[in-house]
């Protein structure tokens, strides 16, 4: 990150982080999953270190209407040890409900110390999911302490309609609950949510009409790009494919509507370069250390 925003005003500073990434967003996905444990903030701050214009992360609900960030609404046996030492198994991951447990018991599970059977370089630490209001804080604080630019948010809602009222609640409460702690902490001009839920997505336009969107999409689907947009009903800020569906007439027409063209999650250096060539407006990526060599 340029050295030149050391000696900036607050005002200049925000103008020349939104540049930055209306030029090219730099996305660590989870924060560095590939270098940190996913979703936390020590992961955060490195990504901030590495330079990344956006921290990507997912939000789950708790019992008592916390929004805390975790991929998966229960606790994944990847990467959680419980409190007595032992791992969590693939077989009992699914009844560890983060929806059904309140902040307090969530933070008995350690989701940093486990080694990662696909992430060899992650750094093992203990760490808790955090709340997103104490990430933000956190975020904000840091980047402030290092005289560096505020970064965006690209905050993904984790919900289908299968399992409303199971492992979430519904997407106008969800939206509703995640929105209140946005608005909290004053940083609606720097947030994205994302969803492949496009309920989410419609009612965020609907309710929220000056928050940034990202339709994900992940493959397969028999339908056309201009088709799931019509189904969506409204134009998004942006288009976040898996990267192994961009091709150049998907730059096209998202270039055409004016949509800007992110996709998630590439972690090779030879096809970032080439997705960047193509014309994508940024790139989502486990290992923020990588950009450095994009060209």
């Amino acid at each position: 990150m340029s050295c030149i925003f050391v000696s900036c005003s607050t005002s200049n500073v925000a103008q020349d982080a939104t540049l930055a990434v209306a030029n090219f967003d730099k996305e660590g996905h989870r924060g560095c999953r590939g270098l940190m444990p996913e979703n936390t903030i020590p992961a955060f701050k490195k990504a901030i270190d590495l330079g990344v214009t956006t921290l990507e992360m997912d939000a789950v609900i708790t019992k008592d209407k916390q929004v805390i960030l975790s991929h998966e609404p229960f606790f994944n046996h990847e990467i959680t040890t419980k409190a007595d030492g032992s791992f969590v198994k693939e077989n009992e991951e699914k009844s560890l409900n983060i929806y059904e447990m309140l902040y307090e018991q969530t933070q008995q599970f350690d989701v940093g110390s486990k080694p990662h059977p696909r992430f060899p370089k992650q750094q093992k630490i203990k760490v808790h999911k955090p709340k997103l209001r104490d990430v933000i804080d956190s975020a904000e604080a840091y980047t402030k302490a290092k005289s560096l630019p505020p970064v965006q948010y690209n905050i993904e809602t984790k919900s289908t309609a299968a399992t409303d009222g199971i492992y979430h609640p519904k997407p106008e409460e969800f939206v509703d609950l995640l929105m209140a702690v946005i608005k909290e902490k004053n940083i609606e001009d720097r947030v994205i949510i994302q969803s492949f839920d496009i309920r989410t997505l419609q009612f965020i336009h609907k309710k929220y009409p000056s928050i940034k969107t990202a339709y994900l999409y992940e493959p397969p689907s028999i339908k056309t790009f201009k088709v799931r947009l019509k189904e969506l009903g409204f134009t998004p800020t942006i288009y976040s494919p898996d990267y192994s569906t961009v091709t150049n007439a998907i730059v096209k027409e998202c270039k055409e509507l004016g949509i800007k063209l992110i996709p998630w999650t590439v972690n090779d250096v030879a096809k970032m370069n080439e997705l960047k060539r193509m014309g994508v407006d940024g790139i989502i990526s486990d290992y923020p250390d990588l950009f450095e060599q994009l060209k």
